[in-house]
């Protein structure tokens, strides 16, 4: 058997004390071993539950470390190209918080140092590790609505908060790379297409956009979302074809917003219902994450994919009219 991935945390923040350093905690193969942060007070909470987590009071000091193989990094957007290319100088594989980069060029410099390297160095992109993705994904593979021809999106939740780091323009806030990269990436991973024409409109506040509308051009279907950081939460995807549709009930954080559920419905027939209850998106993300370290396995949102996602965020950026 494998020796578990050490991982560290990169800062206290409060996303990776909710989700992921819990989800390290809890993965198998893998074991919460350090966290840097130069507030003792901060680190508590994380201690309560792995008492055994090292605190470091630097990053500098955290990529130091030689027994920590795996860098988590949850820290502001503009920071994300930085801290990678840090880490992965320090010999560390590298799971960083979406977006990775804050333009698609930036992940270029990331794929030349992965490939540098030999690390693994991904976006943590969770929700494709929740088996509703794949199910979905092979349904549509499989022909299950006919043709695909249109997919409606729409994510949202109130934010209006101007000091939150997701309204703050100087640490790269904004809809789009704090959801918009969901909107995106997800109808890409399951349709395997990317856009070849976009539209959009949107509302920007304080030089950071809080609702994006967009319509775009597919091979074969058209996509059309809005995504909204000043909306009542609500998440729904639809892809429809000339035969049927799935809709995808909480296609994005099912753990906090409501039951996975992902419905097959065809004219004629009773719906199909599948319910996925006890999937954790962020342990399945560190599982995989580990068996590409330590098993060479392929990891399902390479950079290449994260670089798709960013090209999409890009295009739109520059298409959009404000409203």
């Amino acid at each position: 058997m494998s020796e578990p991935v050490r991982w560290g945390v990169l800062g206290a923040a409060n996303f990776a004390l909710q989700h992921m350093a819990r989800a390290i905690h809890a993965a198998e193969g893998a074991e919460f071993a350090a966290i840097a942060t130069s507030s003792a007070a901060k680190a508590e909470p994380f201690r309560a539950f792995a008492p055994g987590v090292r605190v470091h009071d630097s990053y500098d000091a955290l990529l130091a470390d030689p027994e920590i193989d795996a860098i988590y990094i949850p820290l502001p957007n503009h920071l994300h190209v930085e801290w990678t290319q840090k880490a992965a100088r320090a010999g560390k594989h590298v799971l960083c918080e979406k977006p990775i980069a804050m333009t698609a060029p930036e992940i270029d410099q990331l794929i030349a140092l992965r490939d540098e390297t030999g690390l693994v160095i991904a976006e943590a992109f969770m929700i494709v590790h929740h088996p509703q993705w794949t199910c979905v994904r092979d349904m549509l593979d499989a022909g299950e609505v006919g043709t695909l021809r249109h997919v409606d999106v729409a994510f949202s939740f109130n934010n209006p908060d101007p000091g939150n780091i997701r309204n703050r323009v100087e640490a790269g806030g904004g809809v789009l790379p704090d959801i918009g990269v969901y909107a995106f990436g997800g109808v890409r991973y399951a349709t395997g297409q990317e856009p070849e024409a976009v539209m959009a409109r949107w509302k920007v506040e304080n030089e950071v956009d809080t609702f994006v509308q967009v319509w775009a051009d597919f091979p074969g279907f058209t996509y059309g979302g809005t995504v909204s950081t000043r909306l009542a939460p609500r998440q729904e995807v639809t892809f429809q074809g000339d035969r049927g549709s799935i809709r995808m009930s909480a296609p994005f954080n099912p753990t906090v917003f409501g039951e996975a559920r992902v419905e097959l419905h065809r004219d004629g027939q009773q719906a199909e219902v599948r319910r996925f209850t006890s999937d954790n998106h962020y342990v399945l993300q560190v599982e995989a994450f580990g068996r590409a370290v330590r098993g060479g396995d392929a990891y399902a949102v390479p950079l290449e994919f994260s670089r798709g996602t960013q090209a999409m965020i890009d295009q739109v950026k520059a298409a959009a009219v404000q409203m």
